[in-house]
């Protein structure tokens, strides 16, 4: 059990000042390596749930977008494709080395004009209130700390008529598969870890990080605590990953 002191880290309980660090470490480790060990982990998987994510955002020409943990910016990236020359997107990390990567990515690929770029912490966003259309978060909230204060900025960063939506992996719904599903998680993904980055503590986490998320109907709740409505969820490959959308109406 965790206290107010107190927070996960993978299986680990640390101080809760700690975390933060700990979770820079572990992307500091393998930013250059990330979105080759995304295809290996998922055989690519990762980008049909990217695209269903992006799908159900709803984004439109000229609007508003926060990508937060935007990593190497492989939402934003098509997001600033969709609102065009008359939106903008903020592609936001806390986590300078991942987007400095996705940076130099975008603009090698001649992604330039409406993306910003922000340094920042899910949980005290530097935005003001009612500024964006859509906020998302892709893969990145089961390493907030304090994962409901995170849920309460994009609220508050949200216009009225705006909506949140969280692709994060989940708990599958199928019992054979979450066995296989840990049988992987917990010998392939350490494994590929250290042969592709040299780092098998970091995927180790990640995989621990998963199992620490809150599930499913724990995450829609925490969406409605918020002050979200109209919150649902659908479980893409049998729960092993979910995207969450609830509006501020």
């Amino acid at each position: 059990m965790t206290d107010d002191k107190t927070t996960h880290f993978g299986y680990q309980e640390v101080p809760v000042g700690e975390k933060q660090a700990r979770v820079r470490a572990v992307f500091d480790s393998v930013a250059t390596r990330y979105d080759i060990m995304n295809d290996l982990m998922s055989m690519g998987i990762h980008r049909l749930w990217k695209r269903r994510a992006i799908e159900m955002a709803g984004v439109r020409r000229g609007q508003q977008v926060l990508d937060l943990a935007a990593g190497t910016g492989d939402l934003a990236e098509r997001f600033s494709e969709i609102v065009g020359p008359d939106g903008a997107v903020v592609m936001s990390d806390i986590n300078e080395a991942m987007l400095s990567q996705g940076r130099a990515r975008l603009v090698d690929a001649g992604r330039v004009g409406n993306l910003d770029y922000a340094i920042a912490n899910a949980e005290a966003l530097p935005f003001a209130d009612n500024s964006f259309d859509c906020v998302t978060i892709g893969f990145g909230l089961r390493n907030v700390t304090h994962k409901q204060l995170a849920l309460n900025e994009m609220f508050r960063v949200l216009r009225p008529g705006g909506r949140a939506l969280i692709l994060e992996f989940s708990h599958p719904t199928i019992d054979p598969l979450a066995k296989a599903y840990d049988l992987y998680s917990f010998t392939m993904l350490p494994l590929m870890g250290k042969l592709v980055t040299g780092d098998s503590d970091s995927y180790r986490y990640l995989a621990e990080s998963i199992r620490m998320h809150p599930d499913q109907e724990t995450l829609l709740s925490m969406l409605e605590q918020a002050g979200f409505e109209r919150c649902s969820y659908q479980n893409l490959t049998a729960g092993v990953v979910a995207i969450h959308r609830g509006y501020k109406l």
